[in-house]
């Protein structure tokens, strides 16, 4: 009996003694971790971690190259090793760049910078040739690596920084910053367009790591006041909208967005032109009819950018976008129109000159039907800048009777439009200071009698008929401060 009870207590020892002795071997504890944690790993791409499938711990992000610091240093090159080898020398290059290098001083870290600007060249060169399949791991590590690189804090706008305001400065006769690292920057840009637009990397297996946390932080970018920048995200953008079609509702709400931050809290317009820029061809692709969602985002977002100061930087995309929903959709002219007319300039004359452009590209497209719902106001306003002391505003108005579509909408419409704009021209006749906008109006007084003689004659009438009344009013008006004047002396 007691010889039973020593050799089962030596059992039981032994059993401890190896466990302990498991416990304390890191290559027993590495094979059973890597046999429970073999699965697929998933995490979202705004933490900086991207979903990811491996057989082994050697391939995924997990392993001890990947969750250490990266250090610049000579890899071999993807074309000098076997297949097999090349997708984990791809990450572990696309990791390596994920550092950042100091471009504060171009004697600080030579060697690092131009190791990293080979390797990125060396990826881009592999992205853009046809043996260059990237799997879903690879993908991961390479968006975690450009998501390292642009994702930053941008630094302050001019006017911040010197405390200027910023209507003080116009903003097209500032020089633009220019991002000291760019030429780290534009090689991880061209890696994400050749991502974004390789015919093998499959969107359903993308949309994994272009999110929508993904498109925020792009949009987020375009505060960028390097040109250079803006320019290659709106490429990166429009190319992310035409190949996700999933994530085109979130970017055009997240463009709007974008506007409506700019109109009603920041009044900061950096960016605004190249989101018009791809807002355009977005318009371009619109079917008809129109959706009415399309339709609020067009009085709400887009016709309010017409009241900006700085309107000048981005008007050139603006009306484009404006004139393509009028031509996508001719009843929408009206509405148009009209909201141009409520954020029509009153004293900025430069401002009121884009406006007279713009909209005689949205009347060129505008048809009779829709013409006749807003000729009044509309005369009404073009009738004020024919008589404008400012010969630029008076003789671009002028300009629009060289249109022949527009002529034509005024033919149909004669009947309302000559009593509202004769008595302009009548002034321009008689009073104006410029001679160039004398020989229009003469020209345009010209292109009415031609019209209509009967009109004509009956509007040049009324005219007399209205001097005649002014003048009688202004000898009462005249007769009645004598007669005041006359009673103050007397009571004096």
């Amino acid at each position: 009996m007691f010889n039973k009870i020593i050799k089962l207590g030596q059992k039981k020892f032994n059993k401890s003694d190896q466990h302990h002795q498991d416990n304390n071997n890191p290559s027993t504890n590495n094979v059973v971790r890597s046999s429970r944690t073999a699965p697929t790993t998933a995490s979202s791409v705004s933490n900086g971690e991207s979903q990811t499938t491996a057989s082994s711990p050697s391939q995924t992000p997990n392993h001890p190259m990947f969750t250490t610091t990266p250090t610049l240093e000579v890899l071999p090159l993807l074309k000098d090793v076997s297949s097999s080898d090349r997708p984990l020398l791809f990450m572990k290059k696309a990791h390596m760049c994920s550092c950042h290098c100091d471009f504060s001083d171009t004697l600080i870290m030579p060697r690092e910078k131009a190791i990293k600007r080979q390797t990125l060249l060396e990826l881009v060169d592999f992205l853009h040739s046809s043996s260059g399949k990237v799997n879903e791991t690879m993908q991961s590590e390479l968006i975690r690596m450009v998501s390292a690189n642009i994702f930053r804090c941008l630094p302050p706008a001019h006017h911040e920084n010197t405390g200027a305001p910023p209507e003080g400065n116009d903003p097209e006769e500032e020089e633009p910053y220019l991002e000291p690292w760019w030429p780290h920057l534009q090689l991880v840009y061209e890696l994400l367009l050749r991502y974004v637009v390789s015919s093998e990397i499959e969107p359903k297996t993308a949309k994994k790591f272009i999110n929508h946390t993904f498109v925020s932080r792009l949009l987020d970018l375009f505060d960028s006041e390097d040109p250079r920048e803006r320019e290659y995200l709106k490429t990166v953008l429009h190319r992310i909208y035409g190949k996700f079609i999933f994530h085109r509702p979130f970017i055009r709400c997240s463009i709007y967005n974008v506007f409506y931050k700019f109109l009603y809290e920041t009044e900061r317009c950096i960016g605004v032109g190249e989101l018009l820029e791809i807002l355009g061809s977005v318009i371009n692709g619109f079917t008809v009819p129109m959706r009415e969602e399309h339709r609020l985002y067009l009085v709400k977002a887009i016709l309010p950018l017409h009241k900006s100061k700085s309107i000048s930087i981005y008007h050139q995309q603006l009306s484009y976008c404006v004139t393509q929903f009028v031509e996508k959709d001719y009843k929408l002219a009206d509405s148009v129109i009209r909201g141009l007319l409520k954020f029509w300039p009153l004293t900025n004359c430069q401002k009121e000159v884009l406006f007279l452009g713009e909209l005689e590209e949205v009347l060129d497209a505008t048809e009779p039907s829709e013409f006749q719902q807003c000729v009044v106001p509309l005369f009404t306003q073009i009738g004020k800048c024919l008589n404008s002391a400012h010969f630029q505003v008076a003789e671009r108005a002028l300009f629009l009777w060289n249109n022949e579509h527009i002529v034509g909408l005024i033919a149909q419409n004669k009947d309302v439009i000559f009593p509202i704009i004769f008595e302009a021209l009548e002034r321009n006749m008689k009073g104006h200071w410029n001679q160039a906008v004398h020989g229009l109006s003469e020209n345009v007084r010209r292109m009415f009698l031609e019209m209509d003689t009967d009109l004509f004659e009956e509007c040049e009438k009324q005219h007399a008929e209205n001097e005649a009344k002014a003048c009688v009013m202004l000898e009462q008006r005249e007769l009645t401060w004598r007669r005041l004047e006359e009673a103050a002396s007397l009571a004096a």
